[in-house]
């Protein structure tokens, strides 16, 4: 009975978090197209929420020092300069530029626009050597570019401009995840901490892929977006590039870690050690049966 409860207990925790997350990634979503509609000045809603950010970041960081008793990383200008602001700038420009396409474009079609960002963030990571050149990779990259296509193709709710908004704010989307990446593993600046796996917890695909489609049918439903079977269609051939994309991304990081447990097993002189007298007295055994 205890058991069952905590098992209720969890499912339940998890299931509020969805919603939580849900309701403020949708809402976020039609909140910035009716503020955009309601205040035709996305760049200094940009930079207002920019500042906000910057004081709740400040704050938490100043409660975690005082909460743990430890000085919080800290980085040299030189190090902020020519590390942290590429990033920090191209991240500005992405959400400007989001912000500043809802003048044009229909929810629908930001969102399946954003989702090209992918595209982009294959492209740095190869061009970083961050990924390897695969033929699966060549696959996502022309199945994401054929959904895009055939969900702009003829729509009767397209507007160029805004499109190509959306689609700069998908490279820059691109280039600051790639040096986001970058920046925090690097070991020596204090902040792998940023990646580790114990604070950031979302690895399924599965829970984005639900979020657009949600986005996509609220939409249709709330704000009148109007898509044709095309659109649905290629919205379908996107979602199976970016699942295809996440599939390999997982083998290959349990592959990863498959191999850093073989060599950290192997670079064990006592396990060796332990490995190599279970052999001599398996053939001991052996012999014996003979």
């Amino acid at each position: 009975m205890g058991a069952g409860a905590a098992a209720l207990g969890r499912a339940a925790r998890a299931a509020a978090l969805v919603l939580f997350y849900y309701g403020f990634s949708i809402g976020i979503t039609f909140y910035n197209k009716w503020l955009v509609k309601s205040f035709p000045f996305p760049l200094l809603a940009t930079l207002l929420h920019l500042l906000l950010i910057f004081v709740l970041s400040a704050l938490a960081r100043a409660l975690a020092r005082c909460r743990s008793g430890r000085p919080r990383a800290t980085l040299s200008w030189a190090d902020c300069l020519r590390r942290a602001a590429p990033a920090a700038l191209s991240t500005s420009l992405d959400i400007g530029l989001s912000n500043w396409s809802f003048l044009y474009v229909t929810v629908s079609l930001y969102t399946m626009t954003k989702s090209s960002a992918i595209l982009f963030i294959l492209l740095f990571s190869l061009l970083f050597k961050l990924e390897e050149m695969r033929v699966a990779l060549v696959l996502v990259v022309l199945l994401i570019a054929a959904g895009l296509f055939m969900f702009t193709y003829k729509s009767t709710q397209f507007n160029t401009q805004g499109f190509m908004l959306v689609l700069c704010a998908s490279f820059l989307g691109g280039v600051r995840w790639t040096l986001t990446q970058i920046l925090m593993q690097k070991a020596e600046l204090g902040l792998p901490l940023s990646i580790s796996e114990k604070l950031f917890h979302f690895h399924e695909a599965g829970m984005l892929l639900c979020l657009e489609i949600c986005i996509l049918f609220l939409a249709t439903r709330l704000l009148g977006d109007q898509l044709s079977l095309l659109n649905w269609l290629g919205f379908a051939v996107c979602l199976s590039g970016i699942s295809l994309h996440v599939i390999l991304k997982a083998i290959n990081t349990k592959g990863e870690k498959t191999l850093n447990l073989n060599e950290e097993a192997s670079s064990d002189p006592d396990l060796e050690l332990l490995l190599h007298h279970t052999e001599h007295g398996e053939e001991e055994e052996e012999v014996e049966t003979v």
